[in-house]
């Protein structure tokens, strides 16, 4: 795994950005930040885990919910500080009820943000 870890570029502060992307649509579903142990246990699992900036400390992806990730695929870009993961991802990847965290979009004509996507669940039974 050490060859993994070769191009990788963390930042001053340890972490490295990861955008989670289903598998199947290749649609972004969340962007995490990961440290480098954030990364081990990925790989060593096959679920995503992240650092959580807010708690300060590393957690499994879904450890509350049970939405877990299921990693098919990793790709890093051009210049080693960021990471893509493509998975499985298990009900929704959103804490706010949709599959995506990318569920609102942008309407120019009448400069607003508008839900675009159905809620697959409802938070305040999951959390």
């Amino acid at each position: 795994m050490q060859h993994f870890f070769d191009v990788l570029k963390f930042s001053d502060n340890g972490l490295i950005p990861a955008i989670i992307a289903d598998d199947i649509t290749r649609q972004p579903l969340v962007l995490c930040y990961m440290t480098r142990e954030a990364v081990e246990k990925t790989l060593e699992t096959g679920k995503i885990h992240v650092f959580r900036r807010s708690k300060g400390r590393l957690m499994m992806k879904g450890e509350t919910s049970g939405h877990i990730e299921i990693v098919k695929d990793v790709r890093v870009d051009c210049e080693g500080n960021s990471l893509v993961f493509f998975v499985e991802q298990k009900v929704a990847a959103c804490h706010a009820g949709y599959f995506s965290c990318y569920y609102r979009a942008y309407n120019a004509e009448n400069d607003s943000w508008g839900v675009v996507e159905e809620r697959i669940f409802d938070p305040e039974k999951v959390y």
